[in-house]
């Protein structure tokens, strides 16, 4: 069974897929995704959004560059398969249906 947690850890980053979803050419910056995280009940640090970033780059859920010393992260094709329930990825929650 997983803890709470890992409950929490695995919906913070289908949020951040899912808001990279709705992000113009599907990209945005790691203040913005983080303020966006706060509107969904997930207050974390810039350190924790780093961290979640840095493990969906290992999944090829996204692509992370740094620019001018701020992190800047770009849906890919399987981020957006995740994203949209097509395909699943253990340690990401599955979208519910219809949403």
């Amino acid at each position: 069974m997983n803890s709470f947690s890992e409950h929490v850890t695995a919906d913070r980053r289908l949020v951040v897929l899912r808001l990279l979803e709705q992000a113009p050419d599907y990209r945005g910056n790691a203040f913005l995704l983080q303020r966006a995280l706060d509107g969904f009940g997930h207050a974390v640090g810039m350190d924790r959004l780093g961290t979640d970033l840095a493990w969906l780059a290992e999944q090829d859920l996204v692509k992370v560059e740094q620019v001018g010393g701020v992190s800047i992260a770009a849906l890919t094709q399987r981020g957006l398969d995740v994203a949209n329930g097509r395909a699943t990825v253990p340690g990401v929650a599955r979208p519910s249906p219809g949403i």
